[in-house]
C-alpha cells in the first residue's frame, strides 16, 4: 500500500515503471536478470540458447519413467538429466548449422532408426517395413483418450528428436573422418620402426620407497594449472559425515521375538488374550489387525515365499503352521491357508468397443449398443463354437483379429485385465461367454487349458525388529554429544574424534548440488545435506545435525571446503592427483642427481642409484618398454644419436636414460590402403565421444540452477 500510495502522489513515479516495463523489451535480457535476479524459469544457457525449467522437468521425468521400469530409483536423476540436456542443445545446435530442421516430416522418417523403435519387432511388418500410419494413429487415440498419456509421449519424442538429430550430426561429421595418405605412411614407418636401446630406469616406486617427498597443496595447485582443461571444475562441496545409526538392540531384538510368540500362541489383548494366530477363525483379519506387513491374498510360487518355508512348503497341510522364524530384520510366523495348480489358458476373443473406450477410436457405437451386439455373437458362437471365425472381422483388436483371435497361452500372472483373468481362471475348456472390461466387451472362447505348477496361499504374520525409543534416544545422544565436541573445531579433530568413538564416517570430498546422494551415505536426507552444504551463507568449518525420517538415524554434517566454478580444489582432487605430482617431484630430484653427478654413462647411473642396465627394443606406434608404455622413452630412442647418452626422460613409471645401438625396419603384412582403412575405422570409433567432450568442453555453458534453487527455498520443481 505504501507504495501504492506514492504513485498516486508522484505520477512521475509510475512513468517510471512504465518505462522499465517498456525497456525490457528492448534491452539485453541478460541485463534485464542483473537488475531483477535470474528468471526462475531459466536454469542456465548453452551458448546462449536457454535452458528452461520445462525442458529440465520434461527430461527429468523421462529418465525417472526408464528408471520405474528398469526397477531402479527414481531420486537422484538431476544432474544426469540436466547434462543429457546441456548435450541435447549442443547436438542441435550442430544440427542445425549443418543446415538441418527437425520438422514433422523429418521425424517420421528417421523414428525406425531410434533406438526406442528399431528393435522392437511390433512396429515392423512381415516385409520389414515400418508401421508409420498405425504408430500415428495409435498416438492420435492417446490423444483422444489419455491426455496424460499423450503428454508422457510428448515429453518422450522431444527425447527421441535429440537422438534423431544427432544420429544424423555424427552420420555428417563422421563420413568426413579420413586418413590422408602422407599419414599413413609416416604411421606405417613409425609401426615397422625398431630402435635397439640400452638403458637404465630409476623406478619412482623404489626411489620414494628410500626417499620421502611430501606433496604440498601448492604442489598440486601448480600442477592443476598447468592442465586448466584436465581440471575444469563446476561448484561442489567437500563434506564431512559421520552417521549414527539407531540399530535395535538385543533387548529389541528379544521384545519383538516376544510379541510374536504372544500372538502367535498366546493371544492378543483386544480378544482378552483368548484368540491368536492358531486358533484364529479369520486369518486375513487378524494379519491386518496385527501384522507389520498386510495380508496377500494372492497365490504364489515356491520360490515367492520366505526362504526358510521354500523347502517344506510341497509337504505341508493346509492350516498348518512354521516358525516363529527370523527373515533379515523381521520375525515371522507362517501359516498355509490353500493351495493349488496354476492352469495355463489357450483363448481366443472379440473385443466389440464402444465409442470413448481405449480401443474405441473411429468407433460409433454406444456403449449398449455394444453390450447388444456382443451378447448377440456371444450367443451364437456359445451355441455353435465353429462360427468364432466368422465375427473376428468385427473385433476391435486388430492385433489378436490377425491370429484369428488368438491370445495365446496365458496364466493369471499374465498382465491382462481382472476381468479377463477371472473369466479364465473360473470356466473350463470349451465355455464361451461375454465380460466387460474397459476396453469394450469381449466374446472370450477358452480352447484349451492345461495344468501348470503348484501355488500356495499363505499368511505371513510379521513383527519387524525395530529400534525402541530408548535406543532411538542413545544414537541421538551420542549424535549430539559428537556435534558439541566437534563445534569450531578443524576438520581434522572432526575425523579424529570420529575414529576414536568407532563412528561411521565418510568424506565425499566433490559432492555437486544435484547429485541427489552422497558417497557413502544414501539415506532420504542427502538431498536436504547438499541443500545446506551449498547455501550461500555457509561457511568452511559449520556443522548441521540432521534427523533421517522413519528411522531415527542421526546425521552429522562437517563443511569441509567450497568449490566454486572454475579450477578445481587442489585438496578436493588429492587422492587423484597425488602420485602423479609426487612422481614429477621425484623426477625433478632424479634428473638433478643425474645432472650433479655429471655420469657420462649407464653403468655411472645405475651404480648412483642401485639400478641395473637394461636392453630392449623399443617402436613409436606400440611403445612398451620392459612391459609399461612409454611413448616419451619410444620418442627419445629415435630421437638421440646413435652411441650418445640421453638426457633423462620423465616417463610414467620412472625416470629413463638410454643409448640407442641400432635402428632395423621390420616390415608387417599389409598394403598402404589395408592399413589406411583400419587407422580410419579406429579414427571413427572413437570419434563420437571425444567430439561430444570437445564440444561440452568449449561451450559456454551458464548454470543457474543453484542461485535459482536458493531462491526458491531449494524447490526443485
Amino acid at each position: 500500500m505504501a507504495i501504492l500510495g506514492q504513485i498516486r502522489s508522484k505520477p512521475w513515479l509510475l512513468m517510471g515503471v512504465i518505462a522499465l516495463a517498456l525497456l525490457a523489451f528492448l534491452v539485453n535480457p541478460d541485463s534485464i536478470d542483473k537488475v531483477f535476479g535470474k528468471n526462475p524459469d531459466v536454469l542456465g544457457k548453452v551458448n546462449g540458447e536457454k535452458v528452461t525449467r520445462e525442458e529440465f522437468n520434461d527430461q527429468l521425468f523421462v529418465l525417472q519413467q526408464q528408471a520405474e521400469q528398469q526397477g531402479r530409483p527414481k531420486t537422484g536423476l538431476e544432474e544426469q538429466a540436466w547434462q543429457l540436456l546441456v548435450q541435447s542443445k549442443l547436438i542441435k545446435q550442430q544440427f542445425e548449422k549443418l543446415g538441418f530442421e527437425m520438422t514433422d516430416d523429418y521425424f517420421w522418417n528417421q523414428i525406425q532408426y531410434d533406438q526406442m523403435f528399431a528393435q522392437q519387432q511390433q512396429f515392423f511388418d512381415e516385409k520389414g517395413n515400418f508401421k508409420t500410419q498405425e504408430l500415428k494413429k495409435e498416438i492420435e487415440t492417446l490423444k483422444n483418450t489419455n491426455p496424460e498419456g499423450y503428454n508422457q509421449w510428448l515429453k518422450t519424442r522431444k527425447t527421441v528428436e535429440y537422438r534423431l538429430m544427432a544420429r544424423q550430426v555424427f552420420t555428417n561429421i563422421s563420413a568426413g573422418i579420413t586418413t590422408g595418405k602422407k599419414e599413413a605412411e609416416e604411421l606405417m614407418k613409425q609401426r615397422d620402426q625398431l630402435a635397439d636401446i640400452d638403458f637404465v630406469k630409476i623406478d619412482y616406486a623404489a626411489y620414494l620407497q628410500k626417499t620421502k617427498i611430501n606433496v604440498t597443496t601448492a604442489d598440486l595447485e601448480n600442477y592443476i594449472k598447468q592442465h586448466p582443461v584436465m581440471f575444469k571444475a563446476e561448484p561442489s562441496r567437500n563434506i564431512g559425515l559421520v552417521y549414527f545409526p539407531s540399530k535395535p538392540s538385543a533387548a529389541d531384538d528379544a521384545a519383538a521375538q516376544k510379541e510374536i510368540n504372544k500372538l502367535f500362541s498366546g493371544g492378543t489383548d483386544a480378544s482378552g488374550g483368548t484368540e491368536n494366530f492358531q486358533n484364529t477363525k479369520n486369518d486375513s483379519m487378524f494379519i491386518m489387525a496385527n501384522s507389520d506387513m498386510p495380508f496377500n491374498n494372492q497365490y504364489s510360487a515356491p520360490a515367492q515365499l520366505p526362504q526358510t518355508i521354500q523347502g517344506q512348503i510341497a509337504t505341508a497341510a493346509i492350516g498348518q503352521t512354521f516358525g516363529p522364524y527370523k527373515e533379515q530384520n523381521f520375525y515371522v510366523v507362517s501359516k498355509l491357508l490353500d493351495k493349488k495348480t496354476s492352469d495355463s489358458t489357450l483363448s481366443r476373443h472379440i473385443l466389440i468397443a464402444f465409442k470413448g473406450s481405449p480401443a474405441g477410436e473411429g468407433v460409433t457405437r454406444s456403449k449398449e449398443q455394444a453390450k447388444k451386439l456382443a451378447d448377440s455373437i456371444g450367443a451364437i458362437v456359445k451355441a455353435t463354437p465353429a462360427k468364432f471365425t466368422e465375427f473376428i472381422k468385427m473385433s476391435n483388436d486388430p492385433s489378436s483379429a490377425a491370429q484369428g483371435g488368438s491370445l495365446g497361452w496365458t496364466t493369471p500372472e499374465t498382465p491382462f485385465v481382472p476381468e479377463f483373468l477371472t473369466y479364465l481362471a473360473n470356466n473350463p475348456k470349451g465355455a464361451t461367454g461375454v465380460v466387460e472390461t474397459q476396453f469394450g466387451y469381449h466374446i472370450i472362447n477358452i480352447e484349451d487349458k492345461k495344468a501348470g505348477a503348484m501355488s500356495y496361499k499363505v499368511a505371513n504374520l510379521v513383527k519387524e525388529v525395530k529400534p525402541s525409543d530408548a535406543t532411538e534416544a542413545e544414537s541421538d545422544k551420542k549424535a549430539r554429544r559428537f556435534i558439541q565436541q566437534v563445534q569450531g573445531k578443524s576438520f581434522n579433530d572432526f575425523v579424529n574424534i570420529a575414529k576414536k568413538g568407532n563412528y561411521q564416517f565418510s568424506n565425499p570430498k566433490s559432492a555437486k548440488r544435484f547429485d541427489g546422494q552422497l558417497q557413502g551415505l544414501g539415506t532420504d536426507k542427502d538431498g536436504e545435506i547438499l541443500a545446506w552444504a551449498f547455501d550461500k551463507k555457509r561457511t568452511k568449518g559449520d556443522t548441521e545435525f540432521f534427523t533421517v525420517e522413519g528411522t531415527g538415524d542421526k546425521i552429522v554434517a562437517y563443511l569441509n571446503g567450497k568449490q566454486e566454478a572454475g579450477l578445481a580444489d587442489p585438496e578436493s582432487v588429492r587422492d587423484q592427483i597425488e602420485v602423479i605430482v609426487k612422481n614429477k617431484l621425484a623426477a625433478k630430484q632424479i634428473s638433478d642427481k643425474i645432472a650433479g653427478a655429471k655420469a657420462s654413462n649407464l653403468d655411472q647411473i645405475a651404480k648412483l642409484f642401485g639400478s641395473t642396465k637394461q636392453a630392449a627394443q623399443v617402436n613409436m606406434l606400440n611403445p612398451s618398454v620392459a612391459g609399461a608404455m612409454e611413448p616419451k622413452v619410444a620418442g627419445a630412442a629415435f630421437g638421440v644419436a646413435k652411441g650418445k647418452l640421453s638426457n633423462p626422460i620423465e616417463g610414467g613409471t620412472g625416470v629413463y636414460v638410454l643409448i640407442k645401438k641400432s635402428e632395423t625396419v621390420n616390415k608387417q603384412p599389409g598394403d598402404l590402403k589395408q592399413f589406411t582403412e583400419s587407422i580410419t575405422q579406429r579414427s571413427a570409433s572413437m570419434f563420437g565421444q571425444a567430439w561430444m567432450k570437445s564440444l561440452q568442453d568449449n561451450a559456454d555453458i551458464e548454470d543457474y540452477r543453484i542461485e535459482i534453487w536458493n531462491k526458491l527455498g531449494n524447490q526443485q520443481q
